[in-house]
């Protein structure tokens, strides 16, 4: 049989069917398999033959090919994610329509950002964070964390390697309370390689921009990981058992409360053995370690 091509042999198809030749026929006078021709003939049927073979001719053209992002326009999605606070893709999308009265899908927004940022999936919420690091040395691995004294907040920190700690007592669970409590935590150990924070609402904004200016490292520990925060959290239930018990203290109670923190403190670093220490108390192994 001779060949032709596949809109001559539609056509053929088309004016057989017409003339009410049967479809078990048209296969062989086609040479097409005989479930191609009954699937054409109910294109026939439902569309015509003009659109049918418009239709087939669109869908032999592949896939289109995405578009490209102008590379100025992903510059000033940066620009803006930077400028804004790492913002979300919804108000990038509306500052764009704002201010540079540009439309983009947010889709292709967080598309655009995945390319340079790791963003966190709605569908993955506990996606890779890193490894946990060890301390090996003193100021290299500080962990944080808070205890809920009732009305009271201890904001808690250790150095993993010297067992060192500090406690700042505040009456506000927020943000600004945790970059104070992160002032006094460098005032005292100094220079800090890496952090390692919980997800709590007392390390988001302003916890964070002022870490990320004094600390090279900042690590957020996964959601009910306890064993990822084995050294606060083996700290904070020290500070209850030997110091501040399971009491609900009162906001006028700060003071007081921050002074018998202080006390416990003296003690713990300077008179407290550690078995991990080799016996040593905090103060002893730090300066060891530090000279």
């Amino acid at each position: 049989m001779p060949h032709r091509d596949r809109i001559t042999t539609i056509h053929i198809c088309y004016s057989l069917w017409k003339q009410g030749v049967s479809p078990e026929q048209m296969p062989v006078e086609l040479g097409i398999h005989r479930a191609t021709v009954y699937r054409w003939i109910r294109g026939f049927k439902r569309k015509g033959l003009k659109k049918f073979i418009r239709d087939y001719v669109a869908a032999k053209k592949g896939r289109r090919q995405p578009r490209k992002t102008d590379p100025a326009l992903k510059a000033r999605i940066f620009a803006i994610r930077d400028e804004y606070k790492k913002c979300c893709g919804e108000k990038i999308q509306f500052i764009l329509q704002r201010d540079y009265h540009t439309t983009i899908a947010i889709s292709t927004i967080y598309r655009i950002l995945g390319e340079k940022y790791q963003l966190r999936s709605k569908w993955k919420k506990y996606s890779v964070r890193g490894f946990v690091r060890k301390g090996e040395k003193p100021r290299e691995v500080i962990q944080t964390d808070t205890v809920d004294l009732g009305h009271l907040y201890a904001f808690t920190a250790i150095d993993t390697f010297t067992k060192e700690v500090s406690v700042t007592i505040a009456s506000r669970l927020t943000a600004l309370a945790g970059r104070e409590a992160l002032k006094a935590q460098l005032q005292q150990f100094g220079k800090i390689d890496h952090i390692q924070r919980d997800g709590g609402p007392e390390f988001k904004r302003e916890w964070q921009d002022y870490a990320l200016k004094h600390i090279a490292s900042i690590r957020t520990a996964r959601p009910y990981k306890k064993n990822e925060q084995t050294f606060i959290e083996r700290f904070n239930g020290i500070l209850r058992k030997e110091c501040l018990g399971y009491l609900h203290y009162k906001k006028r109670d700060l003071h007081i409360v921050q002074q018998r923190v202080n006390e416990y403190l003296e003690y713990y670093h300077t008179k407290r053995p550690h078995l991990s220490l080799n016996m040593q108390t905090p103060k002893e192994f730090a300066m060891s370690h530090l000279t």
